[in-house]
């Protein structure tokens, strides 16, 4: 990690912080991180005690990246919802959908290097909140609970309105 950094990332702030303590400060002052990089086992972790600061793991869109390869420029890489594909739910129309495609947002940006569909996607999912529509897990007074499905066609809707 700490090779990386200085081969590719030198303008970045690096800091190293155990797990247990990344966790109790993610609680504390959450602002303070801008990216969290870590292995898969304490990155689960870490993602679930970060899924309650957005207020449901169906809002957390994650990636793990791979080195790029030094002949083919490169890297392996997987892209899915924090959650998983949460098996206790499937079918019932409850799933929020929102942290997997925010998560094939991530796969736009990072993998296939198309930036602006990728903010047009973040930009989907804002506005669609933004209107009041929430899955169950996420909804507040005055808020609209949708289906799955129902999220999921708002925020294409949003998406076809941005690219006119």
């Amino acid at each position: 990690m700490t090779a990386l950094h200085a081969r590719e990332f030198k303008d970045v702030k690096l800091e190293h912080m155990l797990a247990d303590a990344g966790g109790m400060q993610l609680v504390r002052n959450p602002k303070q991180f801008d990216v969290i990089v870590t292995d898969n086992l304490f990155g689960d972790m870490l993602s679930d005690v970060a899924s309650m600061l957005t207020g449901s793991l169906g809002m957390l869109a994650s990636a793990s990246l791979g080195e790029v390869d030094v002949k083919t420029k490169r890297r392996k890489a997987l892209y899915e919802p924090v959650h998983g594909s949460a098996p206790d739910i499937a079918g019932r129309g409850i799933a929020n959908p929102i942290a997997m495609i925010a998560s094939f947002g991530m796969a736009l940006r990072y993998s296939f290097n198309l930036s602006k569909q990728a903010d047009m996607i973040d930009q989907a999912i804002a506005a669609t909140l933004d209107k009041g529509l929430r899955t169950a897990d996420i909804k507040s007074e005055g808020s609209k609970v949708i289906s799955t499905s129902e999220m999921g066609s708002a925020i294409l809707n949003e998406l076809e309105q941005l690219a006119g």
